[in-house]
């Protein structure tokens, strides 16, 4: 039978490291002529039918106005071989950079939305704004996913997850924490399959 753990005090404002499995995903937009992407990881679902989905967008990230204008958005879903750029697209602003050019993504039409796919990822959800009741208290955006594209391949994928602090996770369960830099674990023998940095600007 299990023993019970040896609990200590904690801080409140650390807990979402243990609350955060990820996945990490990068939300385009799109709004009068300009296209734009963030790194995003505060997001969760809320209905099957309609597929729902809430993604807390800071209102001091550049993204935050194009897509409240908008109303819609884009939920793309990277793996762990665009982890470089998972992390240069969170700690720059789209409001002086081109994040398509600068990190070299490809930006497909979508079906339903004026925002556009990333081509380089594993799926891609067109949302559409379905309710902006929280969005002026908490930054929180409810979504309504209208079409759904995902890769048949690989089935088995690596996505980029966060621990809610600056530290990357290597495939051998250990951690190397460090600062937010988007730094690759140092020891080779443990390539990283997770990482996790601190996003403010996108």
């Amino acid at each position: 039978m299990p023993r019970p753990a040896r609990k200590e005090d904690f801080p409140p404002a650390g807990i979402r490291r243990f609350l955060e499995p990820g996945p990490i995903v990068l939300l385009s937009s799109h709004w009068q002529g300009r296209d734009n992407i963030m790194t995003l990881g505060w997001h969760m679902v809320m209905e099957f039918t309609p597929s729902l989905v809430a993604c807390l967008i800071s209102r001091g990230n550049h993204s935050h106005g194009m897509i409240r204008k908008s109303r819609e958005c884009v939920i793309n879903l990277p793996t762990t071989r665009l982890t470089d750029e998972v992390v240069g697209i969170g700690n720059c602003s789209g409001a002086e950079t081109d994040k398509f050019a600068a990190f070299g993504l490809t930006a497909e039409p979508a079906s339903e939305v004026r925002a556009p796919l990333i081509g380089e990822c594993h799926a891609s959800f067109e949302c559409r704004l379905h309710d902006d009741a929280l969005v002026g208290k908490y930054d929180l955006f409810v979504f309504e996913v209208v079409k759904a594209h995902v890769a048949p391949s690989p089935g088995i994928r690596k996505p980029c997850t966060t621990r809610g602090m600056a530290s990357s996770w290597c495939r051998d369960g250990s951690s190397a924490a460090g600062p937010c830099s988007g730094r690759r674990c140092s020891d080779p023998a443990h390539p990283p399959s997770f990482l996790m940095v601190f996003f403010v600007l996108s």
